[in-house]
């Protein structure tokens, strides 16, 4: 009898076999999906990554033996003939539709059991009901079910396809290290203690950055790596301490020319991996665009999906005109505003208002859910008016007190009519935003507004530009908003002195469907604007020397005007996969708590360990 592996070599996987192999002699191997006895044979499904196919142990073969022994999960190796499924006596088809091998079936004429295994601690199917951290501690099981077969198998093309892009578009991939100085301004990093440097620390890196425009520097002019990154974060469905990105610099460009690449990259996975053509919805090749203000305004984020309405209306400026129309709440924040004691241009405290129509009838109680949840979210409460045919306002505290003139501005403004319910948001501005964009999406999702992905129509691209430069803090002073090293748009760089706030800068972030998918900046390559933007954020040139000196040394001999992006591969295989959690998409994830459930990381080590990397562990108190 032919041995299996060393002389009968497998033919097919069990996702391909089809009617016409009719009649062929096959070799599969595999895991026992699951397995029935019948009287007068033993059914086995056996499953590969590829599918499953159906074999038929006959009692008469010696192979029946081994059908008799095998359990779920047992791994066995079949030879056999392969065969219509056929029909019963009354006509009726044995072909399973809902398989892609389910035309046939295998006759086995010799198998064997490659090894056995122990019963799963959950069944190794896509409708299983286990807890997520019991599947995590058993991820080389989980990872057998199908879907997340299917997505790691989607993600790799996504890979595949940028790569073959990028190369065709002049791209070299260079590898930059992991292992890296500190430098502050981004995320939190992992450090890394050094053996052969007492007391000094590598810290891993949270993005090839710094390389990237060294490379630039250097003359590579087209540069794309598909990288692992690390950030110490506090993380969230679609985030992890480790994480993917394809980075990408290029050098001699604008924003315009950078945007070009990477959509032509996007419509090319989509196609190639999804089977959408994005064209059909994009019919000129690009994606729209909206200012950085505009959509704080609009949504109350810079990552807005705009694919359900329920948009904003801002109505500080309209309610400062009416005094506040006698509402207290609205009088408060339109007396300092006239007073003078904020500048318009940079409101400290907003008032923003969002109508949900009539058709969406809300009752008192969901409402009252609806407060509770803007207080969880730090709000004091949140302010409601229900519309009348007159447009009177009821059901709110604010109709009992308002002027007739603001409120009739008020329902012209967002455009309320008769039924519908005007949700109000007041206070500083970035918690209004915070809220009222929370309160939106959830919305959203609690009255079906936000739509299945499947056709292209359903993908919602959105290039969000024009960002502030700068942030400003709590002591008044300015920070930056993203990074030190981003252009300030040349018709702002006279207002570094006299107004940073007012800074707008070449950076841009790719929305799809309420999440950032990708996110980059023109880089500043010019060491005098360099040196203005550093006097704003309080960095002096010693101070900057000892943080970025070789960078600074680096752009001093003759950088070129370059500019990149980072395109986030876990963000974007998530919502390819349309599944809610990045985890579906990670071969080895991460919990939310950043442990490692199957392995046990992070871990403690001996005290040997720490003493070659010159480290002592300071042990939280006991309360």
């Amino acid at each position: 009898m032919a041995k299996f592996i060393e002389e009968l070599k497998r033919t097919h996987n069990c996702g391909e076999l089809r009617l016409a192999d009719d009649g062929q002699e096959v070799t599969l191997f595999g895991w026992v999906q699951n397995r029935r006895h019948h009287p007068n044979a033993i059914f086995i499904d056996l499953r590969d990554r590829y599918g499953l196919t159906q074999l038929v142990f006959d009692p008469d073969h010696p192979a029946y033996e081994v059908a008799k022994r095998a359990r779920p999960e047992w791994v066995l190796a079949i030879h056999g003939k392969v065969r219509d499924r056929g029909q019963t006596d009354d006509g009726t088809s044995l072909h399973n539709p809902r398989l892609s091998t389910g035309e046939i079936e295998v006759v086995v004429g010799q198998a064997e059991v490659l090894n056995e295994a122990l019963t799963p601690p959950f069944p190794i199917e896509d409708s299983v009901e286990t807890n997520e951290d019991k599947r995590l501690e058993h991820r080389y099981l989980d990872l057998r079910r199908p879907q997340l077969q299917k997505n790691l198998v989607m993600r790799s093309k996504l890979n595949h396809h940028a790569r073959n892009y990028l190369a065709e578009n002049g791209f070299l991939e260079i590898e930059t290290p992991f292992l890296v100085r500190y430098t502050p301004g981004g995320a939190r990093p992992f450090l890394v203690p050094s053996r052969l440097y007492p007391g000094s620390f590598y810290a891993l890196a949270e993005s090839p950055q710094l390389y990237k425009q060294l490379l630039m520097v250097a003359g590579y002019d087209r540069y794309y790596q598909i990288v692992r990154c690390f950030r110490d974060e506090a993380l969230r469905i679609d985030r992890q301490p480790e994480f993917t990105q394809i980075d990408i610099e290029m050098s001699f460009i604008d924003q315009d020319t950078l945007f070009t690449v990477l959509e032509g990259m996007v419509f090319r996975l989509w196609k190639e991996v999804l089977g959408i053509d994005l064209e059909a919805k994009y019919p000129e090749g690009t994606f729209p665009r909206m200012d950085f203000d505009e959509s704080m305004r609009r949504y109350g984020n810079d990552k807005p999906d705009i694919r359900f309405g329920l948009e904003h209306t801002d109505l500080t400026a309209l309610i400062t005109e009416h005094g506040g129309g006698e509402v207290p709440l609205f009088a408060a924040i339109a007396e300092k505003f006239q007073s003078g004691a904020y500048r318009t241009d940079l409101p400290a405290e907003i008032i923003k208002a969002m109508v949900v129509p009539a058709e969406h009838s809300l009752s008192r109680k969901d409402t009252d859910q609806l407060e509770k949840l803007c207080k969880q979210m730090g709000s004091a409460g949140l302010g409601r008016a229900k519309v009348q045919a007159d447009g009177t306002w009821t059901q709110s505290p604010f109709g009992k007190v308002i002027t007739d003139d603001l409120r009739n501005a008020i329902n012209a403004a967002v455009g309320a009519k008769d039924g519908d319910l005007i949700l109000f948001q007041l206070g500083a501005t970035a918690k209004v935003h915070t809220v009222m964009a929370n309160l939106r999406v959830h919305l959203g999702k609690k009255l079906g507004l936000i739509p299945e992905v499947g056709a292209a129509d359903d993908w919602q691209f959105l290039w969000v530009v024009n960002p502030p430069l700068f942030e400003q803090e709590d002591d008044g002073s300015w920070a930056a908003a993203h990074h030190v090293f981003t252009r300030p748009q040349d018709q702002d760089v006279d207002k570094l002195e006299t107004d940073p706030g007012l800074v707008s800068c070449y950076r841009y972030d790719l929305v799809l469907n309420g999440f950032e998918i990708a996110g980059g900046s023109i880089r500043l390559h010019d060491p005098k604007v360099q040196k203005r933007v550093f006097d704003v954020i309080g960095i002096g040139e010693e101070e900057a020397r000892e943080k970025f000196g070789f960078l600074l040394d680096g752009l001093s001999y003759g950088a070129p005007p370059h500019g990149g992006i980072a395109f986030g591969m876990d963000r974007v295989a998530m919502l390819a996969a349309q599944t809610e959690s990045i985890r579906d998409v990670i071969a080895f994830p991460k919990t939310q708590r950043a442990n490692d459930l199957m392995t046990g990381a992070p871990s403690a080590v001996n005290p040997e360990m720490l003493s070659e990397v010159h480290v002592a562990p300071i042990l939280p108190k006991e309360e």
